[in-house]
């Protein structure tokens, strides 16, 4: 263990590695409701992609287990390191290299936060659209996690805009893939491959991500609707209109009560109509002319009223920001008031009504409370699972995730598989496919070093 610890130090430098004690114990844990924290043995800074190939070859040497860490605000497990193994904090790798306005691009270590390169491309007039409700997440992470967000409706998810990677395997090899270029037809994507493998085929140094222009003006639509099925009925109609919405968020009146009284947020919904909805839409538009916004609008809210809103509100400037704010802290509140596990699943946009109908029988068969909000424009469902008893709540669990698998979805949208759904993966998932994916695993880590555990158990 001393040579472990001598050979770290060769690598990084003596005083950018922690052991034993001396490791605080943020670093052994992330966000995840049901996955134990666990001590490591070491943690390393490295401060550049030779170092991080320094340190993997000391791990593979020492067939140490290695987790990568960002900022630590993963809701899977994936952070968790094993109990005595090694993490690789990029918290010194926080740097935006560049950004190339002429070409739309940013360049970036992967310890830098989103909120760090959003005010860095704000200066340049562009945005890196992917916002997954916490600032303080990691490039790195969320390219770990393939995140997504409120905006994934118009702007897709992280794979969507990673155009290149440089990343360092296990045996310590430094590779790099993509560019700046947005299509190629040379041999197999290995950039797309290593986006949301969740640290278990390579650790990421470095991102070039696609920006776009930043648009000036936005609004957003609140509207109540008697219930969440009628809600997730108006989705499709709403994504096929025309009117391209940046944000369209389903939040029932659980969530909503909750994340209004976390951020101390009054929407002004009159009591008779809070009192009549059972579910709340949530539509955010952007354009380049305000005059053209007011427009869309107007016409959003003409749509909503045919769809069955009970009533629309239109929010702008700073009460926009404070419930879209308190929208992105939902999962906060969901813990605050006491939630026992997180539903993370995707099921088609045109199921979503079939899904919810289930919810309610599946919760009263096991006594459970359930209620959430989510990204409604993707069908990304996130649910808050109130049921103390872990019994139970294994029931719940299952049957609402075998209930978006048989309705064609999968079991986790953005969070990913971690250590938390490993059970739910390998049940769910097609074996053979999960075979391939073992054998890609062994072909990145032959050794197995890379954050084993999770994904596959």
């Amino acid at each position: 263990m001393a040579d472990v610890g001598t050979a770290l130090a060769e690598a990084v430098g003596e005083e950018h590695v922690l052991s034993g004690d001396a490791v605080p114990e943020d670093y052994g844990r992330d966000e995840s409701l049901g996955v134990a924290p666990a001590r490591p043995g070491w943690v390393v800074r490295p401060a550049d992609a030779a170092q991080v190939a320094a340190v993997l070859r000391v791990a593979t040497a020492h067939r140490l287990p290695v987790t990568a860490r960002g900022a630590g605000t993963g809701l899977s497990g994936a952070a968790v390191p094993r109990p005595g193994g090694l993490v690789v904090s990029f918290e010194r790798m926080n740097r935006v290299l560049e950004i190339d306005t002429g070409g739309q691009v940013a360049v970036v270590q992967p310890g830098v936060t989103l909120a760090e390169l959003d005010a860095a491309t704000a200066a340049e007039g562009l945005v890196y659209p992917i916002f997954p409700g916490e600032g303080g997440a990691s490039v790195g992470g969320t390219v770990a996690t393939n995140a997504g967000g409120m905006h994934a409706v118009k702007e897709g998810v992280t794979r969507h805009h990673v155009l290149g990677l440089e990343a360092v395997l296990a045996t310590g090899e430094v590779i790099r893939t993509g560019g700046r270029y947005v299509k190629t037809s040379t041999g197999y994507d290995l950039t797309q491959l290593i986006v949301g493998s969740e640290g278990t085929l390579a650790l990421v140094t470095e991102v070039t991500l696609r920006l776009r222009p930043r648009l000036p003006h936005r609004a957003g639509v609140l509207a109540p609707f008697p219930g969440t099925e009628s809600v997730t009925a108006a989705v499709p109609r709403l994504t096929g209109g025309g009117l391209d919405p940046l944000v369209l968020e389903y939040v029932d009146v659980i969530a909503m009560a909750a994340i209004t009284e976390n951020a101390g947020l009054d929407l002004g919904v009159p009591e008779r109509v809070r009192a009549a909805a059972g579910a709340y839409l949530l539509v955010v538009l952007e354009n380049r002319s305000a005059e053209r916004l007011d427009e869309d609008v107007q016409t959003l809210g003409e749509e909503l009223a045919g769809l069955g809103a009970l009533d629309a509100y239109v929010l702008r400037g700073d009460s926009l920001g404070k419930l879209v704010t308190a929208r992105e802290k939902a999962f906060w509140a969901a813990r605050n008031a006491g939630a026992n596990a997180i539903v993370d699943a995707v099921v088609p946009r045109a199921s979503l009504a079939r899904f919810f109908e289930a919810v309610p029988a599946i919760a009263g068969r096991h006594g459970a409370l359930v209620g959430g909000c989510g990204h409604a424009g993707d069908g990304n469902v996130h649910l808050s699972v109130f049921q103390p008893d872990p019994e139970a709540l294994t029931r719940v669990m299952d049957e609402l995730l075998e209930a978006a698998a048989d309705l064609g979805g999968t079991i986790s949208g953005e969070h990913g598989i971690g250590r938390e759904k490993i059970r739910h993966f390998r049940a769910l998932e097609n074996p053979a496919k999960v075979d391939l994916m073992r054998r890609i695993k062994r072909s990145f880590d032959p050794d197995g070093i890379l954050n084993p555990g999770v994904l596959f158990g």
